[in-house]
């Protein structure tokens, strides 16, 4: 929908368009752009929303402000952009084809990145083609009220794709489908027009509890129940400052990210590889080496990961991150170096994770060395 009523009134749709047949053309065109699978939902997210409004009673959005910030807005589409009477969501795969997380995950030397970071931005990317899809539509019908949504704003992306009927939200609290796993992206058209809605998906979790089992830092205190605050994706892309000290030896080589819940998820039997080029991997992070990636200058961080979702944490963040990592690797010589040569360095988070990563190695620091 556009940015305010003023710039776009939601328009006076012809009494004579098809909506059921719209429906399945909005369908079509959508996987013609690129989507895997599309889907059409109602507005009505009041089971969520006495979900979330729990949750964040609990805390378990820790730093997540932007959580609560915006009140009933994120469950409640009409309110967000009023006029919503339907929500089409749309489904992007990005694994790529021969991923081998596993490996990288068991070798300490490697930084491992959440892989759906490993390549281009997919906010921009999804967009882009929500807002394609948008256009195809206007030139059927005319003009119509929509507002194009990637994870921009407070939506309850999960809860409309479920019931939306893209797939259902697993004990790990990601969308699962049981056509292709977890590995995907969501993105949403809110619009005015009153499409025909599609069945929602049911749970088909069962009695499994591998997510749960596998989690490292056991954040998902109950089934369909994260604590953000314990989640090493929280811990290496949201949290703003030092990392809790009883949880950094759990992060392992986790830099950005962490892809254990999924991993382990059964139903990713039927997940498929992305055929989408921007998602292909870059700078080799689908295994890089910690060291090279801690000798990294800020320079070359803004340079070789623009157009990536890892820019966002910023560069201190990032070497933040790493030092964790290499605290937690194998010891050996070059690891301890790498260290030392960020042990002073001018962030006062970067060189306090450094200190810690060292005595995590075994070393002593000399009190001149220390950073104050």
């Amino acid at each position: 929908m556009p940015e305010s009523p003023s710039e776009n009134q939601l328009s006076q749709k012809p009494t004579s368009i098809d909506y059921a047949a719209l429906a399945r053309e909005i369908k079509q065109w959508a996987r013609q752009l690129g989507f895997q699978q599309v889907g059409i939902s109602d507005t009505d997210l009041s089971r969520p929303e006495a979900m979330l409004e729990s949750w964040l009673a609990e805390g378990y959005h820790g730093e997540m402000d932007y959580m609560a910030k915006h009140g009933r807005k994120r469950s409640r589409p009409s309110e967000l952009v009023p006029g919503t009477l339907r929500v089409i969501s749309v489904r992007m795969d990005y694994l790529f084809p021969g991923d081998d997380a596993g490996a990288v995950l068991a070798d300490s030397q490697k930084g491992f990145v959440s892989r759906y970071a490993l390549g281009r931005d997919y906010h921009k990317l999804m967009r882009n083609r929500l807002q394609r899809l948008a256009t195809r539509i206007e030139s059927a019908i005319g003009d119509f009220g929509y507002r194009a949504f990637v994870d921009s704003a407070p939506v309850l992306e999960k809860p409309l794709a479920q019931k939306a009927g893209l797939g259902w939200q697993g004990k790990h609290s990601n969308l699962v489908s049981r056509n292709a796993g977890c590995w995907f992206f969501l993105g949403e058209l809110y619009t005015d027009l009153p499409l025909p809605t599609d069945t929602p998906e049911r749970d088909h979790c069962g009695s499994c509890s591998d997510c749960i089992d596998v989690c490292p830092t056991a954040a998902i205190v109950a089934p369909y129940r994260v604590d953000a605050r314990r989640c090493i994706s929280y811990l290496t892309i949201e949290l703003q400052g030092s990392i809790p000290i009883d949880l950094r030896p759990l992060l392992g080589n986790r830099i950005y990210g962490c892809d254990d819940c999924l991993l382990v998820c059964p139903w990713n039997r039927f997940a498929r590889p992305t055929t989408e080029p921007g998602f292909a991997p870059r700078n080799g992070l689908e295994g890089a080496a910690l060291i090279e990636l801690f000798a990294w200058s800020e320079a070359q961080f803004l340079q070789r990961l623009e157009g990536s979702p890892i820019r966002r944490i910023g560069y201190q963040r990032w070497l933040r991150n790493i030092a964790v990592a290499l605290g937690n690797a194998v010891t050996g010589q070059a690891i301890v170096q790498a260290l030392e040569s960020r042990l002073n360095d001018p962030s006062e988070m970067v060189a306090e994770h450094v200190a810690w990563a060292l005595a995590r190695q075994g070393i002593r620091i000399s009190a001149s060395l220390r950073p104050e």
